[in-house]
């Protein structure tokens, strides 16, 4: 029984031995790490304490209606503060926005704008019929020949605010100008406010759907209001403006640009115009016709005042003749 036991001790042993006479590899080297270089101590850090809670101070809420305000950025103030001169009044705006309704969009009513000299402000409602999501944009030109745009889109329903405002103030590039003042010529302008379209040999057309466009011009002299709604070829008529306007309001804010996510592009609505024209159609008054507000001549403006004359130094004059013997001073004989 010894004998079998050693012999199976053996057996073992001989993978074991195999093992330990293969070459063994040599172990990798085990990378390290350079030393950080050394560097100078820095000053010492100051953790400030935060003020326990008993010593806030709550700032003072008639602070509120007392502190100075931020002043408005000049594309949110184009004309900034202005008072009416001697002699001048305020141009009439009769086109259904009161002064509580711009400020709800967030701009400056219409009613208190002072404007000079060739300054001009246009202004574009676009209301939709299938949806409560409007936009109006407002151009600036002032007598410094800088132009301006502001445009605000929301969702004018269900709440007690403008839902989902957004908008934006900018300057315009300086080309701006120019195309701005040559649409106070249109004569657009010198037609009815309201209209509908009527074919040559057709029944009047009744509108149910399409957008509506309420346009304002206001010069320092008068203002004009049309209401565009619907028909293409009614719109046609207002489509230098419309391009201008909706054109000067694209790429300042991408959410403004979703809006009018077309374009500035309304030829069609002016081919369809001028194809009512040239048919013998026209655009006649809709309604009761709505007049114009009155205008009126603006007051001259005040020359530039000259600087007073300053006098000129006095001029040396000559000393008055000796007496002579003969004139009647000296003594007789």
């Amino acid at each position: 029984m010894a004998p079998a036991r050693t012999t199976l001790a053996a057996l073992l042993l001989i993978p074991t031995l195999a093992w330990a006479q293969l070459p063994q590899p040599s172990p990798s080297p085990v990378p390290t790490q350079p030393p950080a270089p050394a560097t100078a101590p820095g000053p010492p850090v100051t953790v400030l304490a935060e003020p326990p809670l008993a010593d806030w101070i709550p700032p003072d809420p008639a602070a509120w209606w007392t502190d100075e305000w931020p002043k408005p950025a000049e594309a949110a103030e184009p004309l900034g503060p202005r008072r009416l001169g001697r002699g001048e009044r305020l141009t009439a705006i009769d086109n259904g926005i009161g002064p509580d309704h711009y400020r709800l969009w967030g701009l400056q009513p219409l009613q208190t704008r002072i404007i000079r000299g060739d300054e001009m402000i246009l202004e574009v409602w676009v209301r939709p019929a299938r949806t409560v999501r409007q936009s109006v944009i407002r151009l600036y030109v002032r007598r410094d020949g800088e132009s301006f745009v502001q445009a605000r889109a929301g969702l004018a329903c269900c709440e007690a605010a403008i839902a989902r405002r957004v908008g934006f103030d900018a300057e315009l590039a300086p080309g701006w100008t120019a195309r701005l003042r040559a649409l106070r010529d249109l004569p657009a302008w010198d037609s009815p406010r309201d209209v509908v379209v009527q074919e040559e040999g057709a029944s009047d057309a009744v509108c149910v759907d399409g957008v509506a466009y309420d346009v304002t011009l206001m010069l320092p002299r008068r203002a004009r209001h049309l209401r565009r709604a619907c028909d293409p070829a009614a719109v046609g008529e207002i489509a230098d403006v419309l391009e201008a306007a909706v054109g000067a309001a694209l790429g300042h804010e991408p959410r403004i640009d979703a809006v009018f996510n077309r374009g500035a592009d309304y030829a069609s609505q002016r081919r369809a115009y001028e194809a009512l024209v040239a048919n013998g159609g026209r655009l006649k008054p809709a309604g009761v016709v709505r007049e114009q507000p009155p205008a009126f001549e603006p007051p001259p403006e005040p020359e530039p005042a000259t600087p007073p004359a300053v006098p000129s130094p006095p001029t040396a004059q000559s000393p008055p003749p000796a007496p002579s013997a003969d004139d009647g001073r000296s003594p007789g004989p």
